[in-house]
């Protein structure tokens, strides 16, 4: 039996986005194996979804030619029969000819021409969710039903050692989409008067030693910051078994939604590629707070949010 191989190796966000359209594929070809190649940030989480049968790592980066003529062999070994191109680059669909696949899927640019099924990308516009931009890819094969839910098979053993409570997440991968640091400490130290909850603050290793300066003093009884402490895996759990989420436009609103916890995202609504839009939180109960300038958006506005969701 062929197998489907599913191409995602960008940022975690992007990547956790894409996990409805991994569904309808491994749906509409039942009995083949699901690999998904991707980036080793997010190899670890990738194992999580349900239905993957195989995780391989493509990094992102430009790789040499011998590097691309060795992963396609690897392909043509796994007889794929599905190859699926997410984000697309020339050397992605290079390697999807060389995989011998008969059914080569992605979007139209970036040498489509090595490409069996192709779709217009109108991503940049922010006219529907990153989730319906993926689904319409793959909907080219004929898909017509979608379950566009986020999904992780996780439990909250994988935050065992880790506090939960309420989690904020103060960084962006982009600084126009940056609500203040300053603005996140004030909104820490306004929860701590109103709530009982531990504050757990969340980021990566690149981070570290931004986060103990602007959180520098804070209360350590009841402020619990686990920047650069934790893989995905565990992050999902704390967020699994927290509250809240509160963050920026970030990677963690969309894993948030996979656990279906509580968010609350912060976004600027004035670039339509950036647009909460395309990109907010899918989590059963999440709210967007949005404007044209991340400014307007004031402390007391998230806090009045928080405090309506943890009904207090």
């Amino acid at each position: 039996m062929p197998n489907i191989i599913c191409l995602r190796n960008d940022r975690f966000g992007e990547f956790l986005l894409s996990i409805p359209a991994f569904r309808a594929l491994k749906q509409l070809f039942p009995g083949f194996k699901l690999i998904l190649a991707v980036d080793t940030v997010v190899a670890d989480i990738a194992r999580f979804i349900p239905g993957v049968d195989e995780v391989l790592i493509w990094e992102n980066r430009k790789h040499s030619l011998a590097e691309v003529l060795s992963f396609s062999r690897e392909l043509r070994r796994k007889r794929i029969g599905v190859f699926a191109v997410f984000n697309p680059s020339k050397q992605a669909h290079l390697i999807s000819f060389l995989s011998a696949a008969k059914v080569r899927l992605g979007w139209k640019r970036k040498w489509d021409f090595f490409l069996t099924h192709k779709a217009s990308d109108q991503k940049h516009a922010g006219n529907k969710h990153e989730i319906d931009s993926n689904l319409e890819l793959v909907s080219v094969l004929g898909i017509k039903d979608f379950d566009k839910r986020l999904s992780l098979n996780i439990d909250t053993k994988q935050a065992d050692g880790f506090l939960s409570g309420i989690v904020v997440h103060p960084w962006t991968s982009d600084q126009v989409k940056q609500w203040p640091l300053e603005n996140f400490r004030g909104l820490i130290e306004r929860l701590l008067k109103c709530c009982n909850l531990p504050i757990i603050i969340v980021g990566g290793k690149e981070q570290l030693q931004e986060a103990e300066r602007v959180f520098f003093g804070l209360d350590k009884q009841k402020v619990f910051d686990y920047t650069g402490k934790t893989t995905l895996p565990q992050l999902a759990g704390i967020l699994k078994k927290s509250s809240l989420l509160i963050s920026g436009d970030s990677g963690p609103v969309h894993l948030a939604s996979c656990v279906d916890t509580p968010t609350i995202a912060i976004f600027r609504n004035d670039i339509p590629g950036k647009c909460p839009l395309r990109w907010g939180p899918r989590a059963s109960r999440s709210a967007v707070l949005e404007a044209k300038s991340l400014q307007d958006i004031s402390v007391e506005d998230v806090l009045n949010k928080a405090k309506e969701f943890l009904k207090i």
